[in-house]
């Protein structure tokens, strides 16, 4: 037991090093994790109000910091402060992660510096609990956060990071995925506009399938109008995956990195069919 505890006490002493606490003078502030060693913090958006913050080390250093990328959608934020060497922390694989499993929570709650809380994997919800992080995935955990947690791990323990602490809902915390978050790094700014203005039609069981997206409009110079998406179409899913709602779509392109090709399944003049769309890299161009 002596030995668990204090394997358990080294991971918590790790992940509170990795923690850094944002400050905002008019807006109050929250949690957020280094990322990279360079300077790269991660946080939530709605923590982020001003494009100046400052950012507290865990060695009690305060850092100018700067906003590069933001995105309300997504309630990701990246924060880049002048320094190297920083303790980033180690992330994990959140497609790995299993119901049940411990984990840890580490944040600024309520003005306390890297307070701790554990909990267990409650779910992976697949759908928007708060309407927030519209990427549509969460990390449900049976783990105690207040306000001041925003922005900042949710870790397994072996003390990587395997969320990002964003809400509360139902007396549960929500996280977003660390791979949605590493997603969000690699795209950068670019987001996935596909260009088209949707309608959600029923479409019949000859389909296989209960929901369409019926395509009202096709943006000039859009990624659906490159892929040859015509006004009339009725998109069905994605690689065969099937629609449940209308988020589905969105919720589909931000799990897709630059350079990745995705194929919409679809009904053209009754008849399935299928458009293949790549997606854009971080300068916003479309491979050839």
């Amino acid at each position: 037991m002596t030995t668990l505890n204090d394997e358990l006490a080294s991971v918590a002493a790790a992940l509170s090093r990795s923690t850094v606490q944002i400050q905002d003078r008019r807006f109050g502030g929250g949690s957020g994790v280094i990322w990279q060693a360079d300077g790269v913090i991660i946080t939530n958006a709605h923590v982020i109000r001003s494009d100046r913050p400052t950012v507290k080390l865990a060695d009690n250093r305060v850092l100018d910091a700067v906003c590069t990328n933001r995105d309300r959608l997504q309630d990701l934020a990246v924060l880049k402060v002048d320094a190297t060497d920083l303790p980033a922390a180690p992330i994990g694989d959140s497609d790995t992660l299993r119901v049940g499993q411990m984990v840890f929570a580490v944040g600024n709650p309520l003005g306390i510096t890297n307070a701790l809380t554990t909990g267990i994997i409650h779910t992976v919800s697949s759908k928007n609990q708060t309407g927030k992080n519209q990427t549509g995935t969460w990390i449900q955990a049976d783990i105690r956060l207040r306000s001041g947690n925003s922005g900042g791990a949710l870790a397994d323990t072996q003390g990587k990071v395997i969320g990002i602490n964003t809400a509360i809902a139902g007396g549960l915390g929500l996280a977003i995925p660390s791979n949605i978050v590493e997603r969000f790094l690699r795209r950068g700014t670019v987001k996935p506009y596909l260009g088209v203005t949707l309608q959600p039609v029923a479409i019949g069981r000859r389909y296989r399938r209960r929901l369409g997206l019926l395509i009202l409009a096709v943006q000039a110079d859009s990624l659906a109008e490159s892929a040859g998406l015509l006004t009339g179409d009725v998109l069905t899913g994605v690689a065969g995956r099937g629609f449940t709602d209308i988020s589905d779509l969105a919720e589909v392109l931000w799990q897709f990195s630059p350079g990745d090709l995705l194929q919409l399944n679809l009904i053209r003049a009754g008849k399935s069919a299928i458009a293949q769309i790549q997606i854009p890299d971080k300068s916003g161009a479309v491979a050839a």
